[in-house]
C-alpha cells in the first residue's frame, strides 16, 4: 500500500501523498520537539519538513525505508533551524531588566502538593535535562534510539553515518548520560 502511494505521490497526487504521511506527522512532530523543546517551532519544523519531503518524493529510492528517509528530512531540518537560531538562554534566579529597574522573576506553582509533584517528575525531569546537557552527537543518537525507539540501522541513515558509529555513540552517550546523572543527583 505504501508504495502506491509513493508511486502516486511522485506523480503529484496531493491526496495520496496526505494518506502516506497521515501516520507519520505525529512522530514527526515528537521528533522535532525532543530536539527543540518549543511546542512552536516543532510545529513549524515538522510543517517545514513534511513540504521539503512533498518536494523532495521523487527523489526518493523505492529500495530505502520510507519512513526512515521521512525521519532523516525532520531530523536534518531540525538540526538546521537550531544551526540557525541559537537560542539565548537566561538563568531563573536573573531579575528581568527593564530601563532604570529591575523585577524578580516569579514561577507560578499551580499544583497544591509540591512533594507529590517531585516525586512524580524527579526521574523524568533529571533524565530530560541531563539528556539536555550531553554534546549534540550523543544527545541526538540517546533521543532516537532511547525515546523514539529507532533500529541502529534507522539511525545511520538518519545521521548519514555507519551503523558502527551509531552504536559507539550510543554506548559512549549513555556512559556520559549516566556520568552527568550521578553528578546532578
Amino acid at each position: 500500500m505504501n508504495q502506491d502511494l509513493i508511486i502516486k505521490s511522485q506523480k503529484g497526487d496531493i491526496e495520496a501523498f496526505e494518506e502516506l504521511i497521515k501516520e507519520h506527522k505525529k512522530y514527526a512532530y515528537n521528533i522535532a520537539l525532543k530536539i527543540l523543546k518549543n511546542k512552536e517551532d516543532a510545529e513549524d519544523i515538522s510543517q517545514e519538513a513534511l513540504i521539503k519531503i512533498y518536494e523532495n518524493i521523487k527523489s526518493f529510492n523505492m529500495n530505502s525505508s520510507f519512513k526512515t528517509w521521512m525521519y532523516k528530512i525532520v531530523f536534518n531540518t531540525c538540526i538546521d533551524f537550531k544551526r540557525k537560531k541559537r537560542l539565548k538562554t537566561s538563568s531563573l534566579d536573573e531579575p528581568i531588566h527593564y530601563g532604570y529597574d529591575e523585577i524578580p522573576k516569579q514561577i507560578e506553582d499551580n499544583d497544591t502538593n509540591p512533594e507529590k509533584l517531585l516525586t512524580e517528575k524527579l526521574n523524568k525531569e533529571l533524565v530530560r535535562e541531563s539528556i539536555d546537557m550531553l554534546d549534540d552527537d550523543f544527545k541526538n543518537v540517546i533521543i532516537l534510539r532511547d525515546i523514539q525507539g529507532f533500529k541502529y540501522k534507522e539511525i545511520a541513515e538518519i545521521l548519514d553515518c555507519n551503523e558502527g558509529t551509531v552504536k559507539s555513540r550510543i554506548s559512549r552517550g549513555r556512559e556520559k548520560l549516566k556520568e552527568v546523572i550521578i553528578q546532578n543527583m
